[in-house]
């Protein structure tokens, strides 16, 4: 009895396709680094969530920490969960330029140009 190939090629160009799009997404993706100092405040979060807000900002955190055993003594995983989040919103008069135009690089610092002294 032959196969039907109509449902079996239909998954395999979905499939297909997911695929390569996840392969095309990875080839753009920039490499990432490890900061430390952002390490450390993650690891000196306390447990819960928090939320405060200040005039033109506000701020949350969050950490959830938790031990999961398979039985009593057995292989176990820990799950640190952290994440600091910032909201900042800023009214633009026309042609002012926002953060993202002054050349900041998103690390803290401002970027060198070539003529700066």
């Amino acid at each position: 009895m032959p196969l039907p190939l109509a449902p079996i090629a239909g998954l395999a160009l979905r499939y297909g396709a997911v695929a390569l799009g996840a392969w095309a997404l990875g080839r753009h993706l920039e490499r990432g680094f490890r900061d430390q100092r952002a390490e450390d405040a993650l690891d000196d979060l306390c447990e819960g969530v928090t939320l405060r807000h200040e005039p033109g900002q506000t701020n949350g955190t969050g950490r959830f920490r938790r031990v999961v055993r398979i039985g009593t003594n057995g292989p176990g995983l820990e799950v640190d969960l952290a994440a600091l989040a910032r909201l900042k919103l800023r009214p633009l008069r026309a042609g002012q330029e926002g953060a993202s135009a002054r050349g900041t690089s998103g690390r803290g610092a401002p970027e060198e140009k070539a003529g700066d002294p």
